[in-house]
This record gives C-alpha cells, structure tokens and sequence, in this order.
C-alpha cells in the first residue's frame, strides 16, 4: 500500500507546523530543514501559487494522501452539492483511520491506519481492513473481541488521554467501541490549512 514513509519532522519543519502531532524537534529547529533553512523566506515573497501550493501538500501529508489519491477526493468534493472546501475536509475526516484517530484507539493517523489495515477494526459488526473506508452517520466502530486487538486499543487509549473527542463521533473507551454520530461541521476540525486556497489551486 502506497504511503510516504520518509522523514516527518522534516516536513513539519517546512511547512513550520506539527502535521503529525507535536514535535520536540519542530519547538527545537523552528525554521525549514537545509543549510539555509535560518534565512529562508527572507530574500523574496512567495507566489500567490507556490501560497496554494503549500497549503495543498500540508493537507495531503496531515492525512497521509499520495497526490492521485487526494485528486480523487477532491474530484468527489467537487461533484457533490455544498461548499468544496468543507465537503472536501469532511470527506478526509470521516475516513476510517481518521475516525479511529478521533476515538483516541490510535495516537497519530498513521498508526490508526496501520491498525485499521492489520485488521482490528470491525464497521458495523463486519471487519474492515482499508484505511480509506468512508464512514457514514450511524456507523458503529469496534476493536475486534481478541487479545492484541484489545491491547493495542488500550494502548492508544492511554496515550490518548488528554485529547478531547470531537461530538460529531461518540466514544465508550471502556467497550472499546465508538459512534459515527454526523459528518462534522467546519469550525470542529482544524486542518492547519486554507482549504479554500486548495480549491483555487485545482480550479486554475
């Protein structure tokens, strides 16, 4: 399965924020990664393109999209009635390894989606096994009933802990069990980005 695997505090440190999760490293070297990285930014204004860009690849990366699989969700955004830009971070938020992220069974996206696609995670009582899976209200997510499901779950609880769950999903951390409860309104996510300057960019 196709996904990048290269370093992330480096590209937290480009685009100056804690896509992944907070980063000792990013409070550490607060400037882009090089041997120019202190004085960039510095010497010449970026284009309104190269603006639209940037937010465009932060998107991506905090979801951890390849760019063909990121067009297709924003071709999808675009055929559906409503407002792109939120259609589009709704679509990404109700993936199932953001959802199980959200349920606080996994500390980072990435490691919801490794968890998803070894096979824990049952939707609606059936074992799903692909990360993209889109949810929809009224879906019910559970840790499958055997022993190392439970225990990476478990784990995931507890370092999830100070993390607030979101109300458009609905968690019993004891069950091991959570609630697709609506699709989520745009002021209960925080994408770090502009979505609307993604929009731009595809519409040029």
């Amino acid at each position: 399965m196709a996904r990048y695997t290269g370093p992330k505090d480096r590209i937290s440190r480009r685009f100056g924020v804690p896509l992944f999760g907070p980063s000792k490293t990013l409070e550490r070297r607060p400037h882009p990664p090089g041997q120019h990285g202190g004085t960039r930014g510095r010497r010449s204004k970026k284009s309104d393109y190269a603006v639209a860009l940037a937010e465009k690849q932060k998107l991506r990366m905090q979801y951890g999209l390849l760019e063909k699989q990121f067009r297709r969700y924003f071709a999808e955004a675009q055929r559906r009635r409503g407002v792109t830009g939120t259609i589009l971070i709704q679509l990404l938020e109700l993936r199932l390894d953001n959802v199980i992220y959200r349920l606080g069974f996994a500390n980072s996206r990435s490691g919801a989606r490794q968890f998803v696609n070894h096979g824990h995670i049952l939707v609606n009582d059936r074992r799903v096994d692909i990360p993209s899976y889109g949810c929809n209200a009224g879906d019910v997510i559970t840790v499958r009933n055997n022993a190392r499901s439970k225990q990476l779950a478990l784990r995931g609880v507890d370092l999830t802990q100070a993390m607030v769950t979101p109300e458009w999903v609905a968690v019993d951390k004891d069950a091991l069990r959570g609630t697709v409860v609506r699709a989520p309104e745009r002021d209960e996510v925080d994408p770090m980005v502009n979505e609307q300057l993604v929009v731009e960019l595809y519409s040029r």
